[in-house]
């Protein structure tokens, strides 16, 4: 099948969480011994994974924390704290276990993969996947970042490695990102998604000061009205504005609704990829959990465009998947709690009896 006959038919394949799975996991929450609610969103995490999943009882995830990474044309805008080439470095740093996603995976039990869309000088890292569409995109604020074909191409890929994954028996996959230059990608791409102003999307990235966020908003204000024309068209607008990395996020999380495994996204650039996923298959946000709230002002236009609530705000602003990672153990204890936790018949207790 050709790319887009695949990313359409991955596209038909989504469908909304079950309705009554959601009921049945509800009814057996409030049964639990406890105060109705009283684990806030623990319950509600719960009982959305059911719903989609279209069962009550889960088994203890199998996670795979999943990297992609690229670089950015838009980055010879000097819109970044630091130089393009500290991506492939990155790339070392995940695949010798050094980084801070690759530490975070490892204290949740989760597998780390880390795949190529587009670095323009890659390490030769054992592990690392070669899903390259193209050394780079070119620089949005000049012209396209890459073909819609291009963008088609790293979308499939990602799509792709969900459907692999799951295969292999992942149930749960967090997102994560690298590419010196995508917090201004992710900008653009938000605002015109969104259809706000560089402003409100912008902000510190990589360690800006005011003055270089200032130069940052501006380029993606040429970014926004060169490429104003096509943003009724997601695909068309992923493609002029970018980024290799996020258009394979958009898919992983396109190829994991359509298996009904939920994702956990982290932070800004994965929101901008889920924002793209949304706009191309608005069932699958039944599929997204937001990990965390970044500081990053566009994250959070983001999450209230796709109906998300943030299970976490400890100020995280890293990237790479390192709040996903963290998360997904509270995923493995809601589970937990839904499979295990006594009810009160189990207990012999009448509903409406104290509990303390």
């Amino acid at each position: 099948m050709s790319d887009l006959s695949v990313l359409q038919s991955t596209i038909q394949a989504i469908r909304p969480a079950s309705a009554q799975a959601l009921r049945e996991a509800t009814s057996a929450m409030a049964d639990k011994v406890k105060p109705v609610g009283s684990l806030g969103l623990m319950e509600d995490l719960a009982t959305r994974i059911a719903a989609l999943r279209g069962r009550v009882d889960l088994p203890d995830p199998a996670a795979a924390v999943v990297v992609c990474a690229a670089d950015h044309g838009v980055a010879e805008e000097g819109v970044s704290a630091f130089p393009q080439a500290v991506t492939g470095l990155m790339l070392t740093a995940f695949g010798t276990g050094g980084a801070a996603v690759a530490v975070l995976a490892r204290a949740s039990g989760a597998r780390l993969v880390v795949a190529d869309l587009g670095v323009i000088d890659p390490p030769a890292v054992p592990g690392l996947l070669d899903r390259s569409v193209r050394a780079g995109t070119k620089n949005s604020a000049h012209g396209a970042a890459m073909t819609v074909a291009e963008a088609t191409l790293a979308l499939r890929h990602g799509i792709d490695l969900a459907h692999e994954l799951v295969d292999e028996g992942v149930d749960l996959v967090a997102l994560g990102e690298m590419g010196i230059g995508n917090t201004t990608t992710a900008s653009a791409l938000t605002a015109a998604l969104l259809g706000c102003d560089a402003a409100s999307t912008c902000g510190r990235g990589t360690g800006l000061d005011d003055v270089q966020v200032t130069h940052k908003i501006s380029v993606v204000d040429q970014v926004l009205a060169r490429h104003a024309a096509v943003f009724d068209d997601p695909l068309a607008t992923l493609a002029a504005v970018g980024g290799l990395e996020v258009a394979a996020l958009a898919g992983v999380v396109l190829g994991a609704a359509e298996r009904q495994v939920p994702v956990l996204l982290d932070g800004f650039i994965t929101g901008a990829a889920a924002l793209v996923a949304a706009r191309l298959a608005p069932a699958s946000t039944d599929a997204m959990i937001a990990a965390h709230l970044s500081p990053e002002p566009g994250h959070a236009l983001q999450l209230a465009a796709l109906g998300l609530r943030p299970l976490l705000d400890l100020q995280m602003r890293l990237g790479e998947g390192s709040g996903a990672a963290l998360a997904i153990n509270l995923v493995r204890s809601s589970i937990a709690v839904l499979n295990e936790m006594a009810t009160f018949a189990s207990l012999g207790l009448d509903q409406t009896s104290p509990v303390v």
